[in-house]
């Protein structure tokens, strides 16, 4: 089954469930947007919730949800070089993990600051 017939049956699946495609599109893929019967605006072919701005308004709410998406892809790339230090035997290797991990920790840190 391909990716974009997935991404059609989810819309048709979201349908079916009660929500209403808009005339809005997708400001990350151009996709329509859903409106859910919780009133949130969706994107099927991301599978994000999206958040739209009403004129004057500043874009604080996109780039707190941005700095999360970028926390949690920063998490994630923690996790794998902590996996691969613990089977890594060659200290070389080692030292460049350990490099990565560091700057990985430093740029998290930085990241909690920003959204506090």
């Amino acid at each position: 089954m391909s990716k974009d017939f997935k991404v059609i049956q989810h819309m048709a699946d979201m349908l079916k469930q009660g929500a209403t495609l808009t005339e809005l599109a997708c400001p990350a893929c151009a996709s329509p947007l859903f409106r859910l019967k919780t009133g949130q605006l969706w994107c099927a072919k991301c599978k994000k919730r999206v958040v739209r701005l009403k004129e004057g308004e500043t874009g604080e709410a996109n780039t707190k949800g941005q700095l999360v998406n970028l926390e949690n892809t920063v998490l994630k790339k923690i996790q794998a070089v902590e996996m691969k230090m613990r089977e890594e035997e060659d200290s070389e290797k080692l030292e460049k993990l350990t490099s990565t991990l560091d700057s990985l920790l430093g740029t998290l840190e930085k990241l909690k600051k920003l959204k506090s």
